[in-house]
């Protein structure tokens, strides 16, 4: 086959490293010779400390320019041996953010085609919890995660004084990381590989994902809906056979919703995996009920009969009074679903602790429910979806991790 330059282009902090570590991982599970060539990674074996501090990246400093573009230069060259061996593709992760660094690569690697990819992402939020996991680098190691933050905005408003997005530079791919949405393509020469990559960058990509269900909270045995209820005996009993269960097992990551129930489930199970980083999403917060919040179903059926058979009648799209139905949260779940799979990187292993409604709809982006049929999925609190899904590979599994079967309540949520 033709080989390949790919070149990651775009600003700090919006998962140029997660897309090409996506690329590698599925093009290598195709038989590709795949290889990255991360930019940070050689400034950091060759320069160490000092390319850590913010004013390494500010324009004017033409020293540490020429030592970033000779490092570029010496980065492409090694792709360029690569593909000279036995290699196929080449992937270039860096911000590449200004059209002179784009020019000098293109005059560089004649001898294949390139593709660029520029990665797009300005979710507030997302570049918020972005920056703090860039801060966890050993490179900040030697000063505060304030200062560390800081440092990392300083440097990261020099890269926005360079940065020129893609023009007119040859074949390309503008991507929404977040949304794994393509935003623009050009092709303008053949590129081998180019229906498989573009594959790999509208997949919701889920390496592994443990999808748990928040336990018995008192809420739950009182029947009633919404709320902030703590848990009972029994489901503090289930948060610690989830964490058993996992015992041993790598977490990387620890998502819940801002909930009471949801925290303490996670509890146990964070106790027990220290190295995992925990990240509450209000995105993944139970329906809200307005004015129903608190309230037992047999109380809103005797109180609020129109609100009841409305419900009943249309449980996905009817809205509480004042509240959301399932229609309304779908795009706030989704959209937290996937800061979670964009924040844990792609890594094997992330936990997500959510609620029954927040769950069945992100069980839905899997089961391809009819939407009538949505809010029925089946969600027990004492086990787990483990969920698989990528390019090649779909998986799909409930697994218990109590012995008992929880039967849930006749009305729910």
């Amino acid at each position: 086959m033709d080989k390949l330059y790919i070149i990651m282009v775009g600003l700090p902090a919006r998962g140029k490293s997660t897309i090409a570590l996506r690329l590698f991982q599925s093009l290598s599970e195709e038989g590709v010779r795949t290889r990255i060539f991360n930019n940070g990674e050689l400034r950091r074996a060759r320069l160490g400390p000092e390319s850590s501090h913010p004013f390494f990246y500010h324009p004017d400093n033409s020293e540490a320019r020429e030592k970033r573009e000779e490092l570029a230069k010496l980065n492409a060259r090694e792709a360029q041996a690569f593909l000279a061996a036995n290699g196929q593709v080449a992937i270039l992760d860096a911000a590449n953010a200004s059209l002179q660094r784009r020019r000098h690569l293109r005059e560089m690697l004649t001898d294949h085609p390139i593709l660029f990819v520029e990665c797009v992402n300005e979710d507030k939020d997302l570049l918020e919890a972005s920056i703090e996991r860039k801060t966890r680098l050993p490179e900040f190691s030697y000063i505060s995660k304030e200062e560390a933050i800081a440092s990392f905005k300083e440097r990261m408003s020099y890269y926005e004084r360079m940065f020129c997005p893609l023009q007119n530079e040859g074949s390309y791919i503008r991507v929404d990381t977040l949304r794994n949405d393509i935003l623009e393509e050009k092709l303008t020469d053949t590129i081998p590989l180019y229906i498989p990559i573009r594959d790999v960058l509208v997949t919701n990509w889920v390496k592994e994902l443990f999808l748990v269900r928040h336990g018995e909270s008192y809420f739950n045995i009182e029947n009633r809906i919404g709320g902030d209820a703590s848990l009972t005996p029994k489901g503090r009993r289930q948060a610690f056979e989830l964490a058993e269960y996992f015992q041993g097992r790598q977490i990387p990551y620890i998502f819940t919703s801002q909930r009471v129930r949801a925290l303490e489930t996670a509890a146990p199970l964070a106790a027990a995996h220290p190295e995992a980083v925990e990240i509450t999403l209000p995105e993944l917060d139970e329906i809200n009920a307005g004015r129903c919040e608190g309230m037992r179903y047999e109380d809103i059926s005797r109180e609020m009969p129109e609100v009841f058979d409305s419900r009943q009648r249309n449980k996905y799209n009817y809205a509480y009074p004042e509240g959301e139905s399932y229609a309304v949260m779908r795009q706030r779940v989704e959209r937290g679903f996937r800061k979670a799979m964009f924040l844990s990187g792609g890594q094997s292993g992330v936990m997500l602790i959510g609620h029954q409604a927040v769950n069945r709809l992100i069980l839905s982006l899997f089961l391809y429910r009819r939407t009538e049929d949505v809010p029925y999925i089946y969600v027990p609190q004492n086990q787990f979806f483990h969920i698989i899904m990528t390019h090649r590979t779909k998986l799909f599994d409930r697994i218990p991790y109590t012995d008992a079967f929880n039967t849930p309540p006749a009305s729910s949520l």
